[in-house]
């Protein structure tokens, strides 16, 4: 696989060069609550724009429908990626029309210039073949067919779209610098990691995880599991999980997983529970076998915060995705501001896999330099450790 340094020993003075970043952040509103992704792709863009590159972005926000959408409009995020790099981001209105074309050809060496939601474009996501190659060719114009294309986007090389994979075919292709650590990163964690080795995974839905779980029970030492995913295993173990989150369908899966890895699965033995979903809700710890029927789990409980940590303390190598409570809400937020800590104070080689626990962090104010790694990629570092075939990175790999 090439990398943004071997595009560097070329000459890029004026060179066009397209780069896909993941620029994907939550708002409120046209306000950014975390720019953590976007300060992740600063690095790239200064090396190309140091090296006199004329540098065109692509990246998507939300979900927008294959059509424009104002609430998903890439404006909040070039005005900051233009503070971030100490120069003004032209936006062009459309991805490949009349403006795109209007952009780019203004763009002068040295500077950025992004185009407009990519996935307002509907060829973008398409499952045609046909559909995407014809956007790729309409990219490709639009930059020129002496341009190069930079891959730094890790949070989509796990999606075979036209800005992830279709372009790279067309033109020649290098990992930016963001790709390049994520990956080297997570193969580490695939490779002789030092032990023990420990996983903990929060979130929701087991179902979202269950691949990774699967995987992962295979040459991990401990799964720690947290969150709304945890009621669904406490449940396999018949106890009552009142109004907590629960996958019904998911009761027998999460019953075969103990009873093979029992040895290596820890769940909560205490958990915070509320009388309702709200922030101002009364709330109380009981024991996992004591949440009454009108109240939900929100929170793991201060033994089990305790007990996690420990096994935190003496571990060689950490992961860790997903958050352990409703973190948003302060009354919530103690269980997953445990487990950060806690991985922040060890020695471990320590990942943070993107999503929600990349946001918790920062959010509840923990010093990242605590963390080996901090991944953009949620559901790419997932994939990645299950073992899956990211369409992004093969197509990298490629001559």
């Amino acid at each position: 696989m090439k990398t943004l340094d071997d595009l560097l020993t070329e000459d890029l003075a004026g060179r066009t060069v397209l780069v896909r970043a993941d620029l994907n952040v939550p708002l409120d509103s046209s306000t950014i609550t975390d720019d953590g992704r976007i300060r992740a792709s600063v690095p790239t863009l200064r090396a190309l724009t140091g090296a006199g590159a004329k540098v065109v972005v692509t990246a998507h926000l939300g979900r927008p429908k294959g059509a424009p959408e104002a609430k998903y409009s890439l404006a909040p995020v070039a005005v900051r990626l233009g503070e971030l790099l100490g120069a003004d981001v032209a936006l062009a209105d459309d991805l490949v029309g009349e403006s795109a074309h209007a952009t780019v050809t203004a763009l002068q060496p040295g500077r950025v210039a992004m185009l407009e939601n990519v996935r307002f474009d509907a060829r973008e996501t398409s499952k045609e073949q046909s559909e995407r190659s014809e956007l790729a060719a309409a990219l490709v114009e639009l930059v020129g067919s002496d341009a190069a294309f930079v891959s730094d986007g890790f949070g989509v090389v796990h999606r075979k779209q036209t800005s992830v994979y279709d372009v790279a075919q067309l033109l020649p292709h290098y990992a930016g610098y963001l790709v390049s650590e994520e990956t080297a990163v997570l193969k580490k964690l695939t490779t002789d990691p030092a032990r023990p080795y420990l996983v903990i995974l929060g979130g929701a839905k087991v179902s979202d995880k269950l691949g990774v779980i699967t995987a992962l029970l295979q040459s991990v030492d401990r799964v720690l599991i947290g969150g709304g995913m945890a009621y669904t295993f406490l449940a396999s173990q018949g106890h009552g999980v009142g109004g907590s989150l629960l996958q019904q369908d998911m009761v027998d899966t999460c019953g075969a997983l103990l009873r093979e890895h029992g040895d290596k699965i820890v769940l909560p033995t205490d958990i915070v529970i509320a009388d309702a979903f709200a922030e101002d809700a009364n709330t109380r710890v009981v024991a996992i076998d004591a949440i009454p029927d009108d109240w939900q789990g929100l929170d793991i409980g201060p033994a089990t915060r305790e007990a996690f940590a420990a096994l935190v303390a003496e571990a060689g190598t950490v992961f860790w995705n997903g958050p352990m409570g409703v973190f948003e809400m302060a009354a919530f937020a103690e269980g997953t501001k445990a487990v950060a800590t806690a991985i922040a104070d060890s020695s471990a080689f320590s990942v943070v896999g993107g999503g929600d626990s990349a946001a918790a962090v920062r959010q509840l104010g923990i010093d990242e330099a605590g963390f080996t790694h901090i991944s953009t990629g949620g559901g790419a570092s997932l994939e990645y450790l299950e073992g899956k075939e990211l369409p992004g990175l093969t197509v990298l790999e490629s001559s």
